[in-house]
C-alpha cells in the first residue's frame, strides 16, 4: 500500500521533523483510518537508504495520519512516496 506524505506535523511557529502526516488513497475517514495504526512505514532516499517508521495516530477527520520516525526526515520528503507495510 502506498501513501503520500503532506508535511510535518507542526504548530504555528514550529515543526516536528520526526513525524510527519500522511495520507492513503482510499482513505477518507476516521474509521478506515484507524485500523491502519501501529503498521510500518518505509520511506526510501534518493540514496537509497530506507527511513522506518510507525503510524502513531489519526490527524484530522478526513483519514490523514501521523507516522513517526526515529530520525527525522529531509524536507524533499514532502509530496513524495512511501511504502505501508
Amino acid at each position: 500500500m502506498e501513501a503520500v506524505i503532506i508535511n510535518y506535523r507542526r504548530g504555528k511557529r514550529t515543526q516536528n521533523t520526526g513525524q510527519m502526516i500522511i495520507k492513503i488513497a482510499g482513505i477518507d475517514t476516521k474509521e478506515k483510518a484507524s485500523k491502519l495504526l501501529n503498521k510500518k512505514v518505509v520511506w526510501k532516499s534518493p540514496a537509497n537508504k530506507e527511513l522506518v517508521g510507525i503510524i502513531k495516530n489519526l490527524h484530522g477527520n478526513t483519514g490523514a495520519l501521523r507516522a513517526a520516525f526515529e530520525k527525522g526526515l529531509p524536507g524533499q520528503a514532502i509530496g513524495t512516496k512511501l511504502k505501508v507495510e
